[in-house]
């Protein structure tokens, strides 16, 4: 099975679930994650953005929307960066196995780009306007998945 063409007349419904907390760094991610789904074609009226206090509450919203007819594929945008305590390790698992759980339980593509990062500015590194951008890798993987699981 070959990589899934992207179909250009579609009419795909995206949900992005963006954690404020790191905001400095989540906006970035999300302003590049819709810049880039608009670039494949999908319409603004089919991109539904929610905020969440933080990386641990985007599970719980990511699984509301999977659950909806309407919504194709969530996207999960997030930056957890160490500190001083175990508290990053907890939510960073916690978040990738709740993430996991709602693709698996829903059937439907929910892509993982929650940043887990030891510094400021490695977090800085993945979320550049030129170059290497996490949300934009997401919407790429978002489009791919909804087109490839339509096939299968």
């Amino acid at each position: 099975m070959g990589q899934a063409k992207i179909n250009k007349n579609s009419r795909k419904r995206v949900a992005i679930v963006v954690s404020k907390f790191n905001d400095f760094i989540t906006k970035s991610l999300c302003r590049a994650c819709c810049d880039e789904l608009k670039k494949l074609n999908v319409k603004d009226k089919n991109i539904t953005v929610c905020w969440v206090p933080g990386a641990f509450e985007i599970p719980l919203v990511a699984l509301k929307l999977a659950q909806k007819k309407n919504v194709d594929a969530v996207i999960c945008l997030g930056a957890v960066i160490r500190g001083e305590t175990k508290h990053y390790d907890l939510v960073a698992e916690g978040c990738a196995q709740g993430i996991m759980r709602v693709a698996l339980k829903t059937g439907k593509p929910v892509i993982f780009e929650v940043l887990a990062t030891d510094t400021v500015k490695l977090a800085e590194a993945r979320t550049k306007a030129k170059g290497c951008n996490k949300g934009r890798d997401a919407a790429r993987a978002a489009v791919e998945m909804i087109d490839l699981l339509s096939q299968l």
